[in-house]
């Protein structure tokens, strides 16, 4: 599933998250599983993962070009502090308290889709980060063409 879009929701006082509605109904319990994964990004915020690429992503870490030994520590950390998150009958899910407060979340939250997860960022630590990245665009777009022009030319 490819997530994309910015979505302004809030935690409630049980630490229960809505997850935005056309994003769940895109998923489907054969291709994704009935629940989400989170966890704790490589950017320091929480990552949500549908629970089918979840288990995707465990399965092939056994295959990693990692060494063994930053293997056994990322995944240590990674799925010690993982948990599954099933969705309630009105698509909320119940975050950790011990995550909510590892990132500084507060009780409002701004859900990014990030092509295979969405991120859970606090609002105003994410405007300031987008208006950064923003006067960046250019150089981002440019940079990301430029390595995509390059992987397309060494596979042919």
């Amino acid at each position: 599933m490819l997530f994309t879009g910015e979505y302004e929701h809030t935690i409630d006082d049980k630490h229960r998250l809505a997850i935005p509605s056309d994003i769940r109904s895109a998923m489907s319990t054969k291709m994704h599983g009935d629940a989400f994964y989170v966890a704790l990004g490589a950017n320091d915020v929480l990552w949500l993962w549908p629970e089918k690429q979840f288990m995707e992503i465990a399965s092939q870490l056994s295959n990693s070009p990692m060494q063994s030994e930053d293997l056994l520590e990322y995944e240590v950390f990674l799925f010690s502090q993982a948990r599954r998150l099933e969705l309630d009958k009105t698509g909320r899910v119940r975050l950790p308290e011990s995550l909510i407060s590892m990132v500084g979340l507060g009780s409002r939250v701004t859900i990014l889709g990030v092509r295979d997860h969405l991120e859970l960022r606090d609002p105003e630590a994410w405007a300031k980060e987008r208006q950064d990245r923003f006067t960046q665009h250019r150089d981002l777009v440019l940079g990301a063409r430029r390595a995509l022009d390059k992987t397309n030319s060494n596979e042919g």
